[in-house]
């Protein structure tokens, strides 16, 4: 970057960043250093621009190796000024995330969290794990480190409290108990089984346990198993019984239970050899809901307190923070990111660094698996770069690929036809850039799998060529590789032809002889088909990539076709929701029944006025 703004008599580093001082004032804000192409290259934050600025106007031994090669990279900046540091935090952070710029730590993986929740909008609440914005009614807790924990957790409950699963229009057209009743996971009160009260009674054990009061809890439960035997009801002080060694189990699972916290987020960071892992430990209700490991982009050498400080705010940029988070390390704006924090949480939350007692030790042992995530990650890094260099021999390409695009195709006879692409490169899978494609041209219909693929291809690169023309970002892949053979070959290359893409290399994978996995041959455009030796490490890469792009585009497909299943024309009127259309199903049986109702049979059903069961006679009858 120097050199070439050099070449082009363009001014850099420190000079450049003086110039600025003289429109400066000590105002908070925020400023942006670019490049001589007018690449953002770092955002940051000040209390006082001014003084911030000129830290970076004159050459200083207090600078890193990172600083100086920013300040030396840089040829001009741009500013924003805010009423408060607390919202030039803020504003920092947002604008990292929008910018992604090469000399700041970025939080790479930013998944939402699992909750479990109790709903409350039916009379015998369904519990169940929860994704994304909480706009249903019901008691909501977590989040859970991951979904295999919420499922552990939900499993267990379930042998506990007995509560149901289901969906609500499952429920309501039950007639008889379901298997989960019969291996006690659930006490069926969509057959009368367990009345209002009792089912009321366990949807509140089931709250209390998950607010921390599990003493409480087992106590009570103990007590009612031994008034059972007491009153020689052997049956059901052994139901009792069981659901005690199911709330130890329970507790024997979580791991980690601190007594002395009840509600806090442990965040522990090793850095080594340029490579951060911070991991995140979710303790609520004094029990430990899992834990995450996160390997943020280190920003070409940023410090301890200055990763986790930028970790700690993307992080919670779109989360509700705990009201206590203990770190592992010092961050330099403790007091103003708890400030930031509490201003987004409307309450007040607490940053602490522990050095001694049951905190100390938390923090302890999640830094102790962040430095063995971290060993885990470098040495599988190794290998899978020892892979693609050798995948770059295998097939002739100029260099490693750094992003290997995999295409699938998914269809039962041309129906719910959907389109898959998984992406891998040096760090493995990177599952957050995964991506399906609802067919929608006459090729699905069809079931051809040539137009198919060309249709998916068209859309992948019409957007690359939209949103990226120039190849700035990362998102350009490297190597496609096509399950397929030289049809589905000749297909990508008219595609990419059509569009102007002559760079990007593309490989079909074909089972070969009797779809024997060890045969694949491989098909390049104007070439024979070649095949690799069985024992090749390279091939059982490949065959890696290429199931993990069948099971995700089969995966696809059966939840498209598992949506179409369960659509009825109901969900096409206006007005009718998921409560009217369970009472419309309900009380005809079926869609069918509904369109040949009368308006007279449509305003007997519950919740249907007389103006609805218009609409829903009109829908039927005008068409």
């Amino acid at each position: 970057m120097q050199d070439e703004a050099e070449k082009d008599d363009v001014p850099v580093g420190h000079e450049v960043i003086h110039g600025y001082l003289r429109t400066l004032d000590s105002s908070p804000g925020v400023y942006r250093m670019l490049n001589a192409k007018a690449e953002v290259l770092y955002v940051g934050k000040a209390r006082n621009l001014k003084a911030r600025v000129s830290n970076y106007a004159r050459p200083s031994p207090q600078h890193s190796g990172r600083i100086a090669r920013m300040i030396s990279e840089t040829a001009s900046m741009m500013f924003l000024t805010t009423r408060t540091e607390t919202e030039a935090l803020l504003l920092e952070q947002n604008l990292i995330k929008q910018l992604k710029p090469r000399y700041n730590v970025l939080l790479r993986d930013d998944k939402s969290f699992p909750n479990i929740l109790i709903g409350k909008e039916h009379a015998f609440p369904q519990i169940k794990k929860h994704r994304g914005k909480r706009s249903e009614k019901g008691s909501y807790f977590g989040p859970f480190a991951s979904a295999g924990a919420v499922n552990r957790t939900l499993n267990q409950l379930q042998k506990v409290f007995l509560l149901r699963n289901c969906s609500d229009s499952m429920f309501e057209s039950r007639t008889r108990p379901c298997l989960l009743f019969q291996i006690k996971r659930c006490s069926a009160p969509c057959v009368g089984r367990v009345t209002a009260e009792q089912y009321a009674a366990q949807v509140s054990d089931a709250e209390r346990f998950l607010e921390g009061k599990t003493t409480e809890v087992q106590a009570q439960l103990a007590s009612q198993m031994a008034e059972a035997a007491e009153a020689m009801e052997f049956e059901r002080a052994a139901a009792l019984r069981d659901r005690i060694r199911a709330l130890t189990q329970v507790q024997q699972s979580q791991g980690i239970n601190p007594r002395g916290v009840a509600e806090a987020d442990v965040i522990a960071l090793h850095l080594e050899g340029g490579q951060a892992c911070v991991q995140v430990f979710f303790i609520r209700a004094n029990q430990s809901w899992g834990n995450r490991d996160f390997y943020p982009r280190t920003g070409s050498g940023a410090e301890e307190s200055e990763i986790l400080e930028a970790f700690v705010t993307q992080f919670y940029d779109d989360k509700d923070p705990p009201r206590l988070i203990l770190l592992s390390h010092p961050v330099e704006n403790d007091d103003l990111v708890s400030a930031a924090l509490a201003e987004r949480a409307g309450r007040k939350v607490e940053i602490a660094v522990p050095q001694r007692g049951e905190k100390a030790e938390l923090v302890e042992n999640a830094a102790r698996n962040a430095k063995e995530s971290l060993a885990r990650r470098m040495a599988e890094g190794a290998a899978q770069s020892k892979l693609l260099a050798g995948l770059a021999e295998a097939f002739d390409l100029d260099a490693p690929p750094r992003r290997i695009e995999v295409y699938d195709n998914a269809h039962i006879q041309g129906s719910d036809a959907v389109g898959g692409m998984i992406v891998a490169g040096a760090e493995g899978f990177i599952k957050g850039q995964y991506r399906k494609f609802n067919i929608k041209g006459e090729a699905g219909k069809a079931g051809d799998d040539f137009g198919m693929m060309k249709e998916v291809l068209t859309r992948r690169f019409e957007r690359l060529l939209k949103e990226d023309p120039e190849r700035k970002s990362d998102a350009w892949p490297d190597l496609l590789l096509i399950d397929g053979g030289a049809g589905q070959v000749s297909a990508v290359g008219e595609i990419l032809a059509e569009l102007g893409v002559d760079d990007v290399p593309y490989i079909g994978v074909a089972k070969g002889i009797d779809r024997d996995a060890g045969k694949e041959e491989f098909h390049r455009p104007g070439e024979p088909p070649f095949a690799l030796q069985r024992n090749d490490p390279v091939l059982y890469f490949v065959q890696r990539l290429r199931d993990e792009a069948h099971r995700w585009a089969n995966g696809a497909h059966r939840a498209k076709r598992a949506k179409a299943v369960g659509a009825t024309p109901l969900d096409d009127i206006p007005g009718v929701g998921a409560t009217r259309k369970r009472a419309l199903l309900a009380h005809f049986g079926s869609a069918k029944a509904v369109s040949r109702a009368g308006l007279s049979d449509l305003m007997a059903v519950d919740g249907i006025s007389e103006a609805m069961a218009q609409a829903i006679h009109d829908y039927f009858h005008d068409r």
